[in-house]
């Protein structure tokens, strides 16, 4: 695939992404996506997903989640300095553009206030995560390009879906406090720059046997994830009953059409669309603003209907 040249910083001086050759099947970041399909469905149905993408937000459970995000983000980027040097790695060390544990602890702020560490503890699911991987920094570190890829690449992609989904679901601020997160200010081209890191990720020397076992742990960082969104939905069940206002879909730019969402697409793909209609009609009942249209509507009907008869 010929790439476009892109300035940014890796760690230090500017660089600039060579023109790579036309991907191949054994391209590590073709291995990854083909080995990753399956596990990323089943992340895509789970329901604490499903109910964010539609805008079904409680707010208590946003803010478990992004507490799950500041452990695993602290411990994937300790890891992540502690190696920057390995030659398995190396080439895809980005802390300004990428690293994000510094911004959700500025979400956390916001949310809990200035004693926000006192606040929160580590689930037992992201716990595990976390354990993974310490584990993997210590004793093989080349795995850590899998959680990065799954983590990195997604916060790229769906995650600025989810951005736009929070912000009108939750109410919070133009500005964007609460979602930092989501926020790449070293990044002015998403697109250009997931081409490059990609580019970067089929450089590595690697062999056959540790791009295998890299497939096999990004499999195992999506099945992290589904666990601790499982655990989320399992938290929110305890919760009273709390529907946002902004349960329909959103829609306006193109950052905030879920159309756009890794997760759905595929799906959308295959099923031309009706999954989609059938939600929204959903969700239309479902809105005060909605009832009132079709109980309008139907009103207009019936006055026609009893014009047409007498």
């Amino acid at each position: 695939m010929a790439t476009t040249t892109e300035n940014v910083s890796n760690g230090g001086g500017p660089m600039h992404e060579e023109k790579g050759d036309d991907l191949r099947p054994d391209d590590l970041s073709e291995m990854l996506a083909a080995g990753t399909k399956d596990i990323h469905e089943k992340a895509e149905n789970t329901q604490f997903v499903k109910d964010f993408l539609r805008g079904r937000i409680r707010k208590e459970l946003f803010k478990l989640g992004a507490v799950a995000l500041y452990y695993t983000y602290t411990a994937m980027e300790e890891e992540i300095e502690i190696n920057k040097d390995h030659p398995s790695f190396a080439a895809l060390y980005f802390p300004s553009e990428l690293h994000r544990h510094k911004a959700l602890a500025r979400d956390l702020e916001y949310f809990y206030g200035p004693q926000w560490q006192s606040e929160i503890s580590c689930s037992p699911a992201t716990q595990r995560y976390v354990d993974r991987i310490h584990q993997v920094g210590r004793e093989d570190p080349a795995l850590l390009v899998a959680y990065a890829y799954t983590r990195y690449m997604g916060d790229l992609s769906g995650g600025q879906v989810l951005k736009k989904v929070a912000q009108r679901a939750l109410k919070l601020p133009a500005t964007g406090e609460g979602l930092e997160f989501y926020h790449f200010d070293a990044i002015h081209s998403a697109k250009a720059f997931k081409q490059l890191y990609r580019s970067r990720m089929n450089e590595l020397e690697l062999d056959a046997e540790t791009k295998d076992r890299l497939v096999e742990e990004a499999i195992k960082s999506f099945q992290f994830n589904i666990e601790v969104f499982e655990e989320l939905e399992e938290i929110g069940k305890t919760f009273e009953e709390e529907v946002s206002e902004a349960e329909m879909p959103i829609h306006g730019d193109m950052g905030g059409d879920i159309s756009k969402c890794p997760y759905y697409a595929t799906k959308m793909a295959a099923t031309d669309g009706t999954a989609y209609v059938c939600q929204l009609a959903m969700a239309v009942l479902r809105h005060p603003t909605g009832q009132v249209l079709i109980a309008t509507w139907f009103a207009a009907l019936a006055g026609l209907a009893a014009w047409y008869v007498m």
